[in-house]
């Protein structure tokens, strides 16, 4: 079997979004605001008809997951390899304080996906453990997976399955709180049908 289209849908807003702290491996919850971001998606992913939904471990993607698949009966498995970018020691904090701890690194982690923060791990090894998961269960679905995650790995996958120069991977925009992006399969070959879409409320 071989999956025709992939969505990837990031998770809704958590208090460490909205206060601008990094997360990376925290298991931070989704804010009210959050769980009504994945709500109003609904309706909308619903279209795509997904077969499967496989989601994060780690909460914010575990409950916006289930948000759609309390409402749409498809199957929810959890796979922690869909975890954001461990971000060692920069994780719960702001950018501002990485930047007076670590001069010059976030401009390098920014450019640079091969780079690693200090005991964390780096884009491209994301991008590695993500597509190990979009093979096994395009081995098992010949419709439509979905994917819920967080938006590093997200942005980090899509370079991967369009296997562009990881030096190019930094061009790719991040993508916002409970937004999508799907892949189309043509000729055996994934092509982007649409990148950060989602719904302004």
């Amino acid at each position: 079997m071989t999956l025709s289209r992939l969505v990837l849908w990031r998770h809704g807003e958590t208090e460490y979004n909205a206060t601008g702290r990094m997360q990376g491996h925290l298991d931070s919850a989704l804010t009210e605001t959050g769980f009504n971001q994945a709500r109003f998606a609904v309706p909308v992913l619903t279209g795509f008809g997904a077969e499967i939904v496989v989601a994060s471990d780690l909460r914010r993607a575990r409950d916006t997951a289930t948000v759609f698949t309390s409402t749409v009966d498809v199957p929810l498995r959890i796979d922690e390899r869909l975890r954001e970018t461990h971000l060692g020691k920069w994780q719960g904090l702001t950018l501002d304080e990485v930047e007076r701890e670590w001069p010059g690194q976030v401009a390098i982690w920014r450019s640079d996906p091969t780079f690693t923060p200090p005991d964390g791990e780096s884009r491209v090894d994301v991008a590695k453990r993500a597509l190990e998961v979009v093979e096994e269960i395009d081995s098992e679905f010949s419709g439509t997976a979905m994917l819920c995650a967080h938006g590093g790995l997200i942005s980090a996958l899509t370079g991967r399955i369009l296997d562009l120069p990881v030096d190019t991977w930094s061009q790719l925009a991040g993508i916002s709180n409970c937004h999508w992006t799907v892949f189309t399969r043509r000729a055996g070959r994934w092509r982007l049908s649409s990148y950060n879409a989602g719904i302004t409320r």
